[in-house]
C-alpha cells in the first residue's frame, strides 16, 4: 500500500516498555496531514477499564478506525474480563475477517500490567521479544533507542520517555509531546 493511499502511517510513534513489574505505553502527540503538522497535542495513548481491569492502548493509524478497534476491544474485554491475550486474538479475528473491519487501518500496543501485545489488521497478535514493542511512523528508532537501555538501571516510563525523545529527534512524523500512561 503506497502513502498516497493510507498517510495515516505518518503520523504517530507508540511505544511499551515492560520492565522489572512495570509496564509503559507512550504515545507523541502530532497529527500530520501530509506534510502539514495539523495538531501536536492530540491523545493516542488511552486506558480502557471494563469490569474493573485496566488496560492501556496505544494506536497509531486512522483515528476514526483506531477508536473503532478500542470499541472492540473493550466489548471483548466485558466478554472476557482479565482476559486480554483471549480478548486480543478474537479481536485479531474479527478484524481480519469481518468486511467492515478488514478496511480499517490502524495497529494497536496494548497491556495489562502482565501482557504487553501488539495488534495488527492481518490477525496477528504479536508478544514482542525483549519487552518493548513499538508502531508507527518513528516506531523503528524508538524501539532500537529502547532496547539498548533495557540493560541499565532505567526503569520502564524513563526507558519510554528517553526513547520516544529520540525518535522525535528523528521522526518529522513524531513530535514530544507525549501522553505515558503505566500500570504496575
Amino acid at each position: 500500500m503506497s502513502d498516497n493511499e493510507f498517510p495515516g502511517w505518518h503520523g504517530t510513534t507508540i511505544i511499551g516498555v515492560k520492565k522489572a513489574g512495570q509496564v509503559v505505553i507512550a504515545g507523541d502527540g502530532q497529527v500530520s496531514l501530509g506534510q502539514t503538522v495539523i495538531k501536536g497535542t492530540a491523545r493516542k495513548v488511552r486506558r480502557l477499564s471494563p469490569g474493573g481491569h485496566d488496560v492501556i492502548c496505544g494506536f497509531a493509524g486512522s483515528t476514526a478506525d483506531a477508536f473503532t478497534l478500542l470499541e472492540r476491544l473493550e466489548a471483548k474485554l466485558e466478554a472476557a474480563p482479565g482476559q486480554l491475550p483471549r480478548a486480543a486474538v478474537e479481536l485479531a479475528k474479527d478484524w481480519r475477517t469481518d468486511k467492515y473491519l478488514q478496511k480499517l487501518e490502524a495497529m494497536l500496543i496494548v497491556t495489562d500490567g502482565d501482557n504487553l501485545l501488539v495488534i495488527t489488521g492481518a490477525g496477528d497478535v504479536l508478544e514482542p521479544e525483549h519487552n518493548v514493542a513499538a508502531i508507527g511512523s518513528g516506531g523503528n528508532f524508538a524501539l532500537a533507542a529502547a532496547r539498548g537501555m533495557m540493560d541499565t538501571d532505567l526503569d520502564a516510563e524513563t526507558i519510554a520517555r528517553k526513547a520516544m525523545a529520540i525518535a522525535a529527534d528523528i521522526c518529522v512524523y513524531t513530535n514530544g509531546n507525549l501522553t505515558v500512561d503505566k500500570i504496575g
